[in-house]
């Protein structure tokens, strides 16, 4: 394989994590929980690999940068209704961490659409925000399967103290987003002529 194709290979898992939400959200909606807890798993270890991959041999690409947080938040974001609409999810809590993501994508429009540029650069608050996200989605789903203890333990973890942790870190990065780029838009609006 050519340099330029090798380059490719964390985008393509990316996009193959995209693609994941479709079953996954399909098995939610079948009840369906073991294969959807095992997607979930899918979709989590290849967000670790592409991520390692791209810094490891230096394949980092832009449209890579942009797309992997995306991917992320496509998939959470999915979970979060349909396991919000089944039942299985409190609302305030879907509402929080999905009301963050649109606040976050409606300042990141208006900065671009008033500076007509933007660096993808997720914070470490946003990165411990995705992770816990993802983990309290997975002990949810693991406690909606019939593993019994297993199960029943993980329900303990998410019920209420992993939702409770999911809003606060949502709430927490959130606003760290808006402090952040609202300075950052005062200092470009200085800046302009």
């Amino acid at each position: 394989m050519t340099s330029a194709v090798l380059r490719q290979i964390p985008n393509l898992i990316t996009v193959a994590r995209v693609l994941l939400v479709i079953p996954t959200a399909w098995c939610l909606v079948a009840a369906q929980y073991d294969k959807a807890l095992a997607l979930m798993a899918v979709a989590g270890a290849s967000d670790a690999v592409d991520g390692w991959l791209a810094r490891h041999f230096n394949w980092v690409s832009r449209f890579g940068t942009a797309l992997d947080p995306l991917a992320d938040k496509i998939l959470v974001g999915v979970l979060f209704i349909v396991l919000t609409v089944a039942g299985a999810l409190p609302l305030w809590v879907a509402g929080i961490a999905i009301g963050r993501d649109l606040v976050i994508l409606g300042g990141a429009g208006a900065y671009r659409a008033l500076f007509k540029h933007i660096e993808f650069a997720p914070t470490l608050l946003s990165k411990a925000n995705t992770a816990v996200q993802f983990s309290v989605l997975l002990l949810l789903l693991l406690g909606l399967c019939d593993f019994r203890y297993l199960s029943e333990i993980a329900q303990s973890i998410t019920n209420p103290y992993g939702f409770w942790v999911v809003a606060a870190l949502a709430i927490a990065s959130g606003a760290d987003y808006v402090i952040t780029w609202s300075r950052r838009s005062v200092a470009e609006h200085k800046a302009l002529p």
